[in-house]
């Protein structure tokens, strides 16, 4: 699926499995929900190109990137990552200056306008019924510490961040809100992040 600017904004979405789609439709991926959510508000955004895999770190992230060699040509860039780095065991510092250089990639894809590039916090995958076997606790602790970094990061940039952390919680105990392979989410979930992302990147894309 490609960003097509004759359906409207190029719109590229970078990430792991939470932008993939691990274990759902890919209409029920987040992004590809959100850019059907804003054609059904009147603004024309093309469906998604993705670079994302499923247990991409930052570092896998970048490489992917690279491999892919696409065109910085996007009206619209979104980041969502750091999981696998906290379920890894990475450590904070060596996520926030591979975040950093995330960032600065995802400007260049927006052909520089930093305005036009958003991130979504790093949900809780302690709260899934794989997570029950964990220490959810610390999981929750750690997330936070990355989500942290993140939003430091973002702010530093002047890049919008959108927590959708609390929403993934909300999860919990809840089947409905996770994939079959009880460690994912479902697109039931992906819909409220991109329901919470809606307003926000309307106010980036009228800029």
């Amino acid at each position: 699926m490609g960003a097509d600017s004759t359906k409207g904004v190029p719109f590229l979405s970078l990430g792991d499995s939470y932008t993939i789609g691990e274990s759902v439709p890919e209409a029920d991926r987040w992004s590809v929900q959100l850019a059907e959510m804003l054609r059904k508000d009147g603004i024309a955004v093309a469906p998604p190109d993705i670079i994302a895999r499923t247990g991409w770190t930052t570092a896998e992230l970048m490489d992917g990137i690279q491999a892919a060699r696409k065109e910085k040509n996007y009206e619209l860039v979104s980041l969502l990552i750091g999981v696998n780095n906290q379920y890894r065991g990475q450590s904070i510092e060596r996520f926030r200056t591979e975040f950093r250089s995330l960032l600065e990639t995802s400007i260049a894809y927006a052909a520089g306008r930093k305005e036009r590039v958003f991130v979504l916090s790093i949900p809780d995958w302690g709260v899934s019924p794989f997570g029950a076997g964990s220490d959810r606790g610390k999981v929750a602790r750690e997330i936070d510490a990355f989500n942290a970094v993140a939003k430091e990061e973002c702010d530093k940039a002047g890049i919008l961040y959108i927590d959708i952390t609390p929403l993934s919680r909300t999860g919990l105990g809840d089947p409905s809100m996770f994939a079959s392979d009880g460690l994912h989410f479902s697109g039931k979930m992906y819909g409220l992040w991109a329901m919470e992302a809606l307003p926000k990147v309307k106010g980036l894309l009228s800029k």
